[in-house]
């Protein structure tokens, strides 16, 4: 395969400067402007203009190499996605050996990879649940935890939280923020009430007509910056549910698998679900799958009639090969060790470059290795995450928050690389509040 060198220059030779076999480029902008013309323009163009034009070539462990070579560290991780580093040789050794007898399977029928992956996810899982039912996505596993929650409590309404994110697809958008379901004709505030985040007096507003049929919670909500729940917020919503008759839906697409350091975040809280979904990280990064446990109330449709959803590629067994793999690399004691130290060794650097910049670096958001960094400018997340590209860091703003960086480091990331992760933070950290701070002057 002949590309450019990590310094960017090209080849002697006349081939294409980016041979990838299938299909070669001649150059990164010849590959933007297609991703305009071709693919999404809004949003390629959104990255150009934020100082981000990001076009990921090479990727192994927790980096990630843009066509030009240069390389970066990943803790956007593409929201947790890659937890184990990027094409984790286990994963990728496990599908590799799947692949000499697995295909996809057919979603009709019982599956080897299916039900063993099943039995694992339920040993694994916090006590009560007793199910699997199996998306391609995150966003169609929680339509499928939606539909269940209607199907088994006989009501429509569904809580969320103001500033939710549960993914894009039919049902789920309209639990999240309307600046996704309104442009789609998608908001129904009738059946999807959302209320403020640690307001149980609100969270008791909305269920006091025991019209709803679930209250559906990321443990810590992402898209809205990692807001930590107050002391005995979730478990208070939880009680508010068992009161007023309605399920408990924990959403664990990005703070599952050992992020919080436990497997289940919601654990921490002595919680028991009634329904979990888990996405991203489970599939290791290599093979869409997402996984939707319930307990014995929920299950009902599955018996009633086991055809009620149906999804092609839901629970394809390669996915379920990568989900086993994944599952037992994050369920190990040296994995679930490591994130606690990294957890306190980031922790404690970051509060020190906090401590650097304090009118400019406000606060610290972190359970585990879950971090949501504060600025002091209604847009700073944005400017510090265009200076951590030009030093060499990838992480990403809160979309529903953007004074809040989502930072999130893998559960894997060995100490050497977390020191240069801090050392490349600090200073862009400094950059951009300096910044910051000029142009503010310039605008008084």
């Amino acid at each position: 395969m002949n590309r450019k060198t990590e310094d960017g220059t090209a080849g002697t030779d006349v081939a294409p400067a980016f041979d990838y076999g299938l299909f070669s480029f001649a150059s990164k902008a010849e590959v933007l402007e297609k991703a305009k013309e071709y693919w999404n323009p809004g949003k390629t163009q959104f990255w150009i203009d934020s100082g981000v034009p990001l076009v990921i070539d090479r990727r192994e462990e927790y980096f990630i190499y843009d066509m030009s070579g240069k390389r970066l560290i990943d803790v956007h991780l593409n929201g947790g996605t890659y937890n184990l580093g990027h094409r984790n040789p286990e994963v990728v050794q496990a599908i590799t050996t799947a692949m000499q007898h697995f295909d996809i399977g057919n979603h009709h029928f019982p599956a080897l990879a299916r039900t063993a992956l099943a039995e694992a996810l339920i040993a694994s899982a916090p006590a009560g649940l007793t199910k699997v039912i199996y998306g391609s996505g995150g966003g169609e596993a929680i339509d499928i935890a939606i539909k269940t929650a209607r199907h088994t409590m006989k009501k429509r309404k569904i809580v969320s939280i103001v500033k939710a994110y549960h993914g894009h697809t039919g049902l789920a958008v309209g639990t999240g923020d309307d600046r996704f379901s309104k442009m789609f004709l998608s908001d129904q505030p009738e059946d999807f009430p959302h209320v403020p985040f640690n307001d149980l007096a609100a969270m008791e507003d909305a269920l006091r007509g025991r019209d709803v049929a679930a209250v559906i919670m990321e443990t810590i909500p992402a898209t809205y910056g990692f807001p930590l729940p107050e002391p005995g917020y979730l478990r208070g919503v939880k009680a508010l549910c068992e009161r007023y008759d309605a399920l408990y839906i924990a959403d664990e697409v990005q703070t599952g698998l050992m992020r919080t350091g436990e497997l289940w975040a919601i654990t921490k809280d002595d919680i028991e679900p009634d329904i979990m979904v888990t996405g991203k990280g489970i599939s290791g990064g290599l093979y869409p799958i997402a996984c939707v446990l319930v307990n014995e109330r929920s299950a009902g449709w599955l018996t009633e009639d086991g055809f009620g959803h149906i999804s092609t590629f839901g629970g394809a067994e390669l996915g379920c090969i990568a989900a086993l793999k994944s599952l037992e690399i994050c369920s190990r004691p040296e994995t679930r060790s490591m994130v606690h130290y990294i957890a306190d060794f980031i922790g404690q650097r970051l509060r020190e470059i906090q401590q650097t910049y304090p009118d400019w670096f406000t606060g610290i958001r972190q359970n585990g290795v879950i971090f949501g960094l504060e600025f002091n400018d209604p847009q700073g997340a944005k400017l510090v995450m265009r200076h951590l590209y030009e030093n060499g860091v990838w992480a990403i703003f809160s979309t529903l928050d953007p004074r809040v960086l989502q930072y999130k480091p893998g559960i894997l990331m060995k100490p050497e690389l977390a020191e240069e992760l801090l050392d490349r933070t600090e200073v862009a950290i400094g950059k951009a509040g300096h910044e910051a701070m000029g142009a503010n002057r310039g605008r008084r």
